[in-house]
């Protein structure tokens, strides 16, 4: 049993599977921009876009934990945030929060696939989000990444418009935090993890991808009724409430879900690193989709060296050590 036990952990654990994880959870990440863009297009307000989200996300998990597992172990995980109170909300706000109301906002102003094509800035900030923790990262990462930075310029710069300078900043900025908060919050509850772990503490939270996904939503709930009355964003409508609660099923459910369990198994920097880097899926899925459903046009000739920049510097990034 223990020799079945950890060929499966050394499965979970290998580049390739967590490779194919990651760029699953990429496909259904897009969605995100995909539903944002559109919703953003039909004149509904971000803020509720991105609240209803994570509202939907606990009503979605909570019920799972009761229906597959019992009511017993929801009390269990709900007894874990109350205890950790200030962690989860911390993490959460920084995580959830700042990450996904900016990601929201900048919908109003960029197309899905410019959105999605910044995020993947979030590449370069985990590597200063690992540095900040102390990981060592080679010369080569730190030069594969400022490559994807280049690629995202270009692509930001093919989707100028010198007469709307004003909205180029709004789509490009807000993403750029986003980027940063996002692996800052995983971060925070990858080390609380390994903290426990050194102390002989509980982790079993930890372990299950889905209780860290409805810890963190919890955790930002703070963040969302502040947020509700500095933006004072009117009523969503009806259609909106559909189109979140999608997002909530495929992005902060099934696709977060799977990202933080990858993110899990990942016993080391450099596959913390392929990880995150699979985001960059997210890319072509985000432009092909609105392509096909919401009429975008494809990108520019900078557009696409910019695209084919980032690509391949990605691609040299999860080869790096």
């Amino acid at each position: 049993m223990n020799e079945l036990k950890r060929k499966i952990e050394k499965f979970q654990s290998h580049p390739s599977f967590l490779l194919i994880v990651g760029l699953l959870a990429a496909a259904f990440f897009s969605a995100t921009f995909l539903i944002n863009r559109a919703i953003s297009l039909e004149g509904g307000h971000w803020y509720w876009s991105a609240a209803l989200r994570f509202v939907f996300t606990v009503l979605f998990i909570g019920f799972g934990f009761v229906l597959f597992i019992g009511f017993s172990y929801l009390k269990y995980v709900l007894k874990e945030y109350i205890d950790n109170f200030r962690f989860w909300t911390i993490s959460g706000t920084i995580g959830f929060g700042f990450f996904y109301s900016l990601l929201c906002y900048a919908a109003d102003f960029s197309p899905a696939w410019v959105v999605a094509t910044t995020w993947q800035m979030t590449i370069l900030a985990s590597l200063f989000v690992l540095a900040f923790f102390g990981k060592k990262l080679s010369k080569k990462i730190w030069f594969f990444t400022f490559v994807i930075f280049i690629g995202v310029s270009l692509v930001n710069l093919s989707h100028i418009d010198t007469n709307n300078l004003e909205a180029l900043f709004l789509g490009f900025f807000p993403v750029l935090i986003a980027a940063f908060s996002y692996p800052t919050g995983n971060q925070m509850v990858w080390e609380q993890k390994v903290k426990r772990e050194q102390n002989s503490g509980d982790v079993r939270v930890f372990k299950n991808a889905f209780i860290k996904v409805f810890l963190l939503t919890l955790g930002s709930f703070p963040f969302w009724v502040i947020l509700f009355f500095v933006t004072s964003p009117g009523l969503p409508s009806s259609g909106q409430y559909i189109s979140v609660a999608m997002v909530s099923l495929l992005s902060g459910v099934i696709a977060t879900s799977l990202f933080l369990y990858a993110r899990h198994h990942a016993n080391t920097t450099s596959k913390l690193i392929l990880v995150d880097a699979t985001q960059s899926g997210e890319v072509f899925f985000a432009l092909f989709g609105e392509v096909l459903f919401l009429g975008a046009l494809l990108p520019n000739l900078l557009g696409w060296l910019g695209l084919l920049l980032t690509l391949f510097g990605l691609y040299f990034l999860t080869r790096s050590k």
